[in-house]
């Protein structure tokens, strides 16, 4: 007889995942082989997330979906096991991010997150574990959350991403010599597309500085505007125009302060030549 793992749904979201993906599997009256051969995922993957060894993911939840005809069930499900390692709110955003023709990013003290190497993603995420706020796994479900924002700017028709980081971003140092010189150089990569606009603001510009917290706008295929911001304990996003406007402003002023993308290419080299 085969040995059949008994499910707890209420263990973990991830737990739950795994249930609703062998129920729905078992209802369609297919074998785990079965459901492989109607995705591009083998059995033995699909064994791992219905016993909830592996964390699922958005492309893998898609591809079930499809399988099994179920809409976006699946897809919500996922995103709801993701609002267990981030904070309200933040999930709505990544869903207008995936569809933005242009994005505006301003950050204080860390690299954002779309810029974030797997090292230096890994790091942050291992210093919450180490304060408690979140435990291992956790941890890994957030640094490949945030792999799969970052391969969503790699569709056909990239948005335009523009970024200004406060100087503080390149001057904390996070995981280390070997992890900072390697995100620095990313930064110098990434600088070089065609569809990226990288900026420093720098001390000096002081009180000139539009903004004293971290703020993304993201334009819409339709040309509307919302806006992402978030406190310590949740993330809100904007969308009404009186709202929003002034803080498109207020990042085109910003902008104008803020070092020209030569002059912050520059800057990052000389900083990544000087880590010891």
């Amino acid at each position: 007889m085969v040995n059949r793992k008994e499910l707890n749904p209420e263990s973990s979201p991830r737990a739950a995942f795994g249930a609703l993906v062998r129920s729905s599997r078992e209802e369609r009256g297919w074998t785990q082989d079965e459901l492989a051969d109607a995705t591009e995922y083998s059995s033995t993957h699909i064994s791992a997330i219905e016993t909830s060894r592996k964390p699922p993911t958005l492309r893998f939840s898609r591809s079930i979906d499809r399988a099994l005809g179920t809409g976006d069930q699946f897809e919500r499900k996922y995103r709801e096991v993701k609002q267990g390692v981030l904070l309200e709110g933040f999930p709505e955003y990544v869903g207008y991010e995936g569809r933005a023709v242009e994005i505006r990013l301003f950050e204080i003290g860390l690299i954002p997150g779309l810029l974030q190497t797997p090292k230096y993603a890994r790091a942050l995420a291992e210093g919450d574990v180490q304060r408690g706020s979140i435990n291992a796994e956790q941890a890994a479900q957030r640094v490949a959350f945030l792999a799969e924002r970052q391969s969503a700017l790699t569709r056909t028709r990239p948005p335009m991403v523009l970024v200004v980081m406060d100087e503080s971003c390149l001057r904390h140092r996070v995981g280390g010599s070997e992890v900072m010189e390697e995100q620095l150089q990313r930064l110098e990569e990434v600088a070089a597309r065609p569809n990226w606009v990288l900026q420093v603001s720098p001390f000096e510009i002081g009180a000139r500085r539009s903004f004293n917290l971290p703020v993304n706008l993201l334009t819409l295929a339709d040309r509307s505007v919302v806006a992402y911001a978030e406190s310590q304990a949740q993330g809100y996003v904007e969308r009404e125009t009186g709202a929003v406007v002034p803080m498109l402003t207020a990042y085109h002023q910003l902008q104008a302060e803020a070092l020209s993308q030569a002059a912050s290419v520059a800057l990052i080299n000389q900083l990544r030549k000087g880590i010891p």
